[in-house]
């Protein structure tokens, strides 16, 4: 497939997401700037189902860069996010029985630091949209309020404990170092709700995250996992976690407790260390902090360190995602170790949370973040039982670090405290 791209500069629009499909929202948002798909003219580009034999990071990669070189892009802005560009989310175990996507919509409408774009996408010998009869691009007024039902899932609180337990018996035995074990809430919403008004709501509540919504995935990540713009490459490590005071004295005590917490402190170094040692091969003169610092959310505090690198052999955001992911910050230490013993201890199928979410540019240049403080919503009405019939079906998963010194009445206080944004959001 050739496709041809046009972007151009436009006023900037103050609401991004007024613009995006109310029942299907595309969007990646970070304190009012970002890029979002107009309407719901989205096609798949590119699905990796289960079973494919390859990593399907590597696949979509691979096919990515075919589709790029290709194109014929016409891009007179040259801002982050203009251009070709694709909208992603990955499971987090290429064993996992859920797609990976890599989605190319239509009309994509942008802001960047004041300034605003509008990119249309088409199919070689086809018109641009805006040569379409039906190329106007309006806002569309967002739906009425909704609310959601969230309740335990296929771990419960009881079970999220017993599985720590054996976690830490594996620790305990020197089977790995490290492990994150996630639960699940499981419930419904109405069908018809208007999702944007969830996005709005997690991109306005917590600014500083990437807010996103790929294929019925919604979030909003503190935690990126890698950023590629023009051969500099970024990333945020965060691991370690505490919840925030009532009040300034609290906030202080818990701020102080996390800084000098001996198991938090080795939480994060294990995370800070997995993701050096794999994006090592891939720059030059990398550099980052020695010691963590405090990454201050509405709800949470966590310990954070960023790194910064040259890019130094030619490799996209999307290469860079297949040699990163699962860092240890997700997954645990040793990796391998650690997945398949999340295999194991979690009884369900994590589908995208914690794997990556994000975008690719023509140029190779993106943004990926960690899909965290997320939920998965259906994307037609549950059918099971008869009562649910006028519903959708989600699901938000929140997880913790477990290390030698956990408690899993601790990790599981702190699983509840990093489902606040999406429970809160739902309500």
């Amino acid at each position: 497939m050739r496709l041809i791209v046009e972007t151009r500069e436009i006023d900037p629009v103050d609401d991004l997401l007024a613009y995006a499909h109310p029942s299907v929202p595309l969007a990646w948002l970070r304190r009012g700037d970002g890029i979002v798909a107009i309407g719901d003219g989205m096609p798949v580009f590119l699905r990796v189902p289960a079973g494919t034999g390859a990593m399907r990071s590597t696949l979509i990669a691979e096919s990515w860069r075919k589709l790029t070189d290709a194109a014929e892009i016409d891009d007179a802005v040259n801002l982050p996010g203009t251009g070709l560009v694709g909208f992603g989310a990955l499971t987090f175990d290429e064993d996992s029985a859920a797609d990976s996507v890599l989605i190319v919509p239509s009309v994509i409408l942008g802001k960047h630091q004041g300034r605003g774009w509008i990119t249309r996408i088409a199919p070689a010998g086809q018109n641009l949209p805006q040569d379409q009869p039906d190329a106007t691009i309006e806002p569309c007024a967002y739906g009425p309020h909704w609310a959601g039902t969230l309740g335990p899932g296929a771990q419960t609180p009881e079970g999220y404990q017993a599985s720590v337990r054996h976690a830490l018996d594996r620790i305990g035995a020197g089977e790995m170092s490290k492990v994150v074990l996630a639960r699940d809430l499981a419930g419904t919403i109405p069908i018809g709700s208007d999702l944007r008004r969830l996005v709005r709501a997690l991109s306005t509540g917590y600014p500083d995250t990437w807010a996103f919504s790929v294929d019925g995935l919604i979030g909003a990540s503190p935690e990126t996992l890698v950023t590629v713009q023009n051969g500099t490459v970024t990333a945020r490590v965060l691991a370690g976690t505490i919840g925030r005071g009532a009040d300034a004295d609290e906030d202080g005590e818990a701020a102080a407790h996390l800084a000098s917490s001996t198991k938090d402190l080795d939480e994060h170094q294990y995370a800070v260390q997995s993701l050096l040692t794999s994006l090592r091969p891939h720059v030059r003169a990398m550099a980052s902090s020695e010691q963590p610092f405090l990454l201050k959310l509405p709800n949470l505090f966590h310990l954070a360190t960023d790194v910064e690198g040259e890019l130094s052999d030619g490799e996209s955001a999307l290469d860079l995602v297949g040699a990163l992911h699962p860092t240890a910050a997700v997954a645990g230490t040793p990796t391998d170790i650690a997945v398949a013993a999340i295999r194991e201890l979690e009884p369900f199928d994590r589908g995208r949370y914690a794997g990556p979410v994000g975008w690719i540019d023509g140029n190779g240049n993106g943004e990926w973040a960690i899909a965290l403080r997320c939920a998965q919503f259906e994307t037609g009405p549950v059918r099971r039982f008869a009562e649910y019939s006028d519903t959708i079906a989600v699901t938000a998963y929140a997880g913790a670090g477990i290390v030698a010194a956990s408690d899993p009445e601790t990790e599981l206080l702190e699983t509840r405290v990093k489902f606040r944004p999406v429970v809160d959001a739902l309500a």
